[in-house]
Formats: structure tokens, C-alpha cells, sequence
């Protein structure tokens, strides 16, 4: 019988390796080819276009994508991160984009209809915004791009509720395998300001409250990227304004969910 201190020793060890796995994504799992994905002909030219500002590739390497994940993009109706994870994890990866149901209309899903056809490992989730529903322990990565403070606003054209960000992020962390990261980009606000009127009159968020959130659902911030920040927006007007439209300063931020918890009640 090996003694305490050499037990002990093998047990760290373990333990290191196990976790260290659970960090590097789905087991044998390479870097994503992002470039390539970016660059697939199925792509919409119009999407194409917004690419120069939302530098795609940075961002997912930096978010560390890895082929053979399963993806999350949520608020990803719209499909832009969704099919280029769809050919960067590859036809053994999927991605699941989850929309409000708030947000869903005959012709939206129409529209998925063609995208899933041409992206068999991409299908659409909806439900209620203030009632997410998601399966426990599925997701490799996630994407939360550009729609956080969302959760901040509300509006009655759009019929959508006033929330409670909290159980969203706990659902989203619940969904997470141990490990798995989620990326999240967002307007940036001034620190300070009331974040529900900030969220509805400019649509921007505190980089402090994003960080709060995601801490107190259970993640850890890993790293963040100054890949999308722009000191010239100084913050006070509306993201849709054509003075910074598609300029806007964008925080980037990496969380990751433990490798030693599955998930938070």
C-alpha cells in the first residue's frame, strides 16, 4: 500500500488532469477553423459586410471555439455567430440558437427552414423570454452576443417583458457542461447609472453589472479582449444612432463555468 503522502500526491495529479480535460472542451477536441468558417460561400453576403466590425475570427479564437463542441447562441434568430459556429465545429459539433418567443414570427421560421437545410447541425429553440427552457449539462460553448442588457429592457411594442436576469444566467449556467465557456459582448455604459433606464434608452449595460451577474449565476471571468473597444464612443448615445452605429465601444468578455460543479440551484 503506497503511503499518505504519495496517495495524496497521485490523487492531486488526477485531479489536475481531469480538470485540465474539462477546461479543453469535448474530449480530443482541436481549435475550430474559424477563418474557414468566416469565409464559407452559404454565408450571406450582406452578413459578410458586418464582419469588419465584429471581427468574427478574433473574437471566436479568442473565445477559444472548439470543433466537435456544442454551441449555444442565444438571442440567435439573426444567425450570424450561429452559422459560423455551425461549419467551425464541424458536422460531429451543433449549434442550438435559442430566441425569445416574443421575437419568433411564420416568417422567421421560415427563414430557418432554408438555414437548417443548409446547416444540418444548426436547429432554432424558442421560448418565452422570461421562462427560458434549455436542456441541463449540453453545451460546450455558448454565445451571448450584443443582447445582455435585453434582459435589462422591456417593451410593450415588442411584447416583451419586464425580467429578472437572474434565473436567465442560472438556466444558461445549468445548460453548461463543467468547463464550458460563454463569451459575452455587450455596448458598454457608463459606470454608475441606473441599468434598467440606461438599457432602455441606449441599449447599452455597466461592464460592472455583466460582471456581477455572471459571477453570482456561479462563473468565473477568465480573461476579456479589447479586440472591440473604441475609446472615441463616449458612451451617451443610443447604440443605434448613425453617429456610432456598428462603432460602438464593446466589451468582450470570457466566462467559464467550473469543471467541478454541473450545476447551481
Amino acid at each position: 500500500m503506497a503511503e499518505p503522502s504519495a496517495m495524496l500526491r497521485s490523487v492531486s495529479i488526477i485531479t489536475f488532469v481531469l480538470g485540465f480535460a474539462l477546461l479543453a472542451g469535448p474530449a480530443g477536441a482541436e481549435p475550430a477553423d474559424i477563418k474557414a468558417a468566416v469565409a464559407d460561400a452559404d454565408r450571406p453576403e450582406k452578413t459578410k459586410l458586418i464582419d469588419m466590425v465584429r471581427k468574427p475570427v478574433e473574437v471566436l479564437q479568442f473565445l477559444g471555439l472548439q470543433r466537435g463542441g456544442h454551441a449555444l447562441d442565444l438571442f440567435g434568430s439573426g444567425s450570424y455567430y450561429g452559422r459560423i459556429m455551425a461549419r467551425a465545429v464541424g458536422p460531429e459539433g451543433s449549434v442550438d440558437a435559442w430566441e425569445a418567443a416574443n421575437f419568433s414570427s411564420p416568417k422567421s421560421r421560415k427563414s430557418w427552414n432554408e438555414i437548417e437545410a443548409t446547416y444540418p447541425n444548426m436547429k432554432l429553440l424558442v421560448s418565452p423570454a422570461n421562462r427560458i427552457q434549455l436542456s441541463e449539462n449540453k453545451y460546450d460553448f455558448v454565445m451571448f452576443n450584443l443582447n445582455y442588457h435585453d434582459l435589462y429592457w422591456e417593451s410593450t411594442k415588442f411584447n416583451f417583458p419586464r425580467m429578472d436576469p437572474k434565473p436567465f444566467v442560472r438556466t444558461v449556467f445549468n445548460a453548461m457542461k463543467p468547463g464550458a465557456v460563454i463569451g459575452v459582448i455587450d455596448h458598454v455604459a457608463n459606470p454608475g447609472g441606473d441599468v434598467r433606464k440606461v438599457a432602455q434608452d441606449l441599449h447599452r449595460i455597466d461592464p460592472a453589472r455583466v460582471k456581477a451577474d455572471f459571477e453570482a449565476a456561479g462563473f468565473v471571468l477568465e480573461a476579456e479582449s479589447p479586440v472591440l473597444r473604441n475609446p472615441a464612443d463616449d458612451h451617451s448615445k443610443n447604440v443605434f444612432d448613425e453617429a456610432i452605429r456598428f462603432r460602438t465601444d464593446q466589451l468582450i468578455y470570457r466566462f467559464r463555468k467550473p469543471a467541478n460543479v454541473s450545476s447551481k440551484p
